[in-house]
């Protein structure tokens, strides 16, 4: 199901009860996992083959998102931010010159065309546990 068109349907607006509690939950995100100073939220995403995720940086930091490119299946495209076709690349880039961070209300996209988990990473956070995970399925 797409989330975005979901909630939209619902005007905007979700309402959830937690223990007595009631949360209003904005629905004109047009993101599906935010960057914080030092984690995606949420960590671990699940999807489906053929969906496109879309990370926004909702921190004032520069982020990436960079695949474990030994992490995912075989047959799968690796995916960067920055464009690079591997995780070394990246790596070195960001070393050299911050090159693959996206900063402040930028966003990135990747549509997943084979199942599987996907693994990834912040390489300026990664120390500090900023790493993700797509879960893709049939």
């Amino acid at each position: 199901m797409d989330r975005r068109r979901f909630l939209q349907g619902m005007g905007g607006t979700a309402i959830v009860s937690v223990t007595g509690c009631v949360t209003l939950l904005d629905g004109d995100d047009d993101y599906d996992i935010g960057m914080t100073a030092s984690a995606y939220t949420p960590d671990q995403f699940t999807i489906e083959v053929g969906d496109t995720v879309v990370w926004e940086n909702t921190s004032t930091r520069a982020h990436t998102v960079t695949a474990y490119g030994s992490r995912i299946p075989e047959d799968a495209a690796f995916f960067a931010t920055g464009d690079f076709s591997n995780t070394q690349d990246a790596r070195d880039a960001w070393a050299e010159d911050g090159s693959g961070g996206i900063d402040n209300s930028e966003q990135f996209s990747h549509t997943f065309e084979v199942p599987g988990e996907f693994p990834y990473v912040c390489i300026p956070h990664e120390q500090g546990g900023m790493i993700g995970e797509i879960l893709v399925e049939e």
